[in-house]
């Protein structure tokens, strides 16, 4: 336990919340194939990987933490992405500071785990089996139970991680929240001096207009966007992140509005203290923290609290953003990346800071006479790095390796895209402070 100790004083609990190992496939459903054939026709096998800083147990990985009879010495941090084993077939992850969740879209019972630092609760109520004595450490994937009235019908759909907050999107029973509220990033009331550590309190969140289709958590806010394209917020309010047009609290989800009204949003980012939307027609709209000229095509001042249409001109046709602590990307409908703000950029150790959108070649993602069409698919933001995936599935990374948290095998800061070494191709990947996991679709 000494080895993610990090207050002297206050040893924490660390655990291996018991699971029982997962049964064979042939053996759960007694009418699936004994025998698979290897062939043409295989269907391919999915795998997550994780790498990154390991002493928060946020990679799920026990024996990095607390070396096992066949591991002499701890590992603090994994360089290169490490699979881990996962009973079933995870379709969401989402990186918290420090903690990781793990979603499957299985109507079994069990279809979300968590690992990793749980000090307020964020991975639910994790308690060892003999006492109720709960878990500040989580160190391999453990299972949350949802409050589910139909467990066995209701599928999660996504998953988001904050600070100290997660969220978790269902198909029939709406979005649950887990973890700090203390600035109502939860979506309930505040309770003052309220415990965070083994909190029971799993809360759905309730107060939309429609069913919300995505979620995002910035550090201490949630922001939820609906079917009918609609965005929602609660949470921290200071730098005007919430985009409700003041910068208080918010313990229940209030609609967007400002530059959002009568628009339609197809998608969200937010990560840190600046929030971002897509519109169906192809523009992006801003709130929140421009202290590292995220917002900059806009204002001068350091804070917008309410939504601003960025008019990006050189851009395109913006079909995803993706936004960090202190930089931001979006990715057009040709597959080209664009960014913006302060920090590591892509474009080299010259770039740390630009208020205008700056294209990064799409050779330096493997377009080239040879590849023609190679586009990005995917872009996404950890606090200070960032990840695209390529239609051919392929991972590139660049940014601040903060705690190895790149994947390229060295701890070096990354100045321009490079690629990830990863046996398969990448489906999607999440981007925390200091880990990563993607999610990896093999043949092997």
């Amino acid at each position: 336990a000494a080895a993610v100790n990090d207050e002297e004083h206050h040893k924490p609990v660390c655990g291996y919340a018991t699971v029982s190992k997962p049964s064979r496939p042939e053996e759960k459903n007694s009418s699936g194939p004994v025998f698979q054939y290897v062939g043409q026709h295989r269907k391919p096998s999915h795998k997550v990987f994780v790498w990154g800083f390991s002493f928060t147990g946020a990679l799920g990985i026990p024996s990095f933490v607390v070396p096992d009879s066949g591991r002499k010495k701890p590992r603090k941090y994994q360089l290169t992405p490490y699979r881990l084993e996962t009973a079933e077939q995870i379709s969401s992850a989402a990186c918290g500071y420090g903690f990781t969740l793990m979603a499957s879209r299985t109507k079994d019972v069990i279809k979300l785990w968590g690992m990793g630092l749980n000090k307020d609760s964020q991975l639910g109520f994790q308690r060892t089996q003999h006492s109720l004595q709960s878990y500040d450490f989580v160190l391999e994937p453990s299972p949350v139970a949802l409050p589910l009235v139909q467990p066995q019908q209701t599928r999660v759909l996504q998953v988001a991680c904050g600070r100290a907050h997660s969220l978790v999107l269902t198909d029939e029973e709406g979005v649950f929240s887990m973890g700090n509220n203390a600035y109502g990033q939860c979506g309930r009331r505040i309770v003052e001096d309220e415990v965070y550590s083994g909190s029971h309190i799993i809360h759905r969140i309730q107060g939309f207009d429609s069913r919300v289709v995505q979620v995002s958590c910035g550090q201490d806010h949630s922001l939820f966007l609906t079917e009918t394209g609609k965005v929602f917020s609660c949470g921290w309010g200071a730098d005007g992140q919430t985009g409700l047009g003041h910068h208080r609290v918010s313990s229940s989800p209030e609609q967007v509005g400002g530059d959002l009204c009568g628009v339609e949003v197809k998608q969200i980012s937010t990560y840190g203290d600046c929030s971002l939307a897509v519109s169906s027609d192809g523009q992006l709209y801003g709130w929140g923290n421009s202290e590292y000229l995220q917002l900059a095509a806009v204002t001068e001042t350091t804070q917008i609290n309410s939504p601003r249409h960025l008019p990006l001109t050189s851009c395109g046709k913006v079909v995803q953003a993706a936004c960090g602590g202190t930089q931001v990307a979006v990715l057009n409908d040709r597959g080209e990346v664009f960014v913006w703000g302060y920090g590591i950029l892509g474009k080299g150790p010259a770039l740390s800071e630009s208020s205008t959108p700056e294209m990064i070649p799409s050779r330096l993602f493997g377009r080239s006479e040879f590849n023609p069409s190679v586009a990005v698919t995917r872009i996404r933001c950890g606090l200070n790095h960032f990840a695209a995936v390529t239609d051919g599935g392929e991972l590139f990374v660049w940014g601040k390796n903060v705690r190895g948290c790149l994947g390229i095998g060295k701890r070096d800061d990354q100045f321009f895209p490079w690629r990830v070494t990863v046996p398969g191709q990448v489906v999607d990947v999440a981007c925390g402070v200091d880990h990563m996991v993607a999610l990896v679709k093999s043949l092997l």
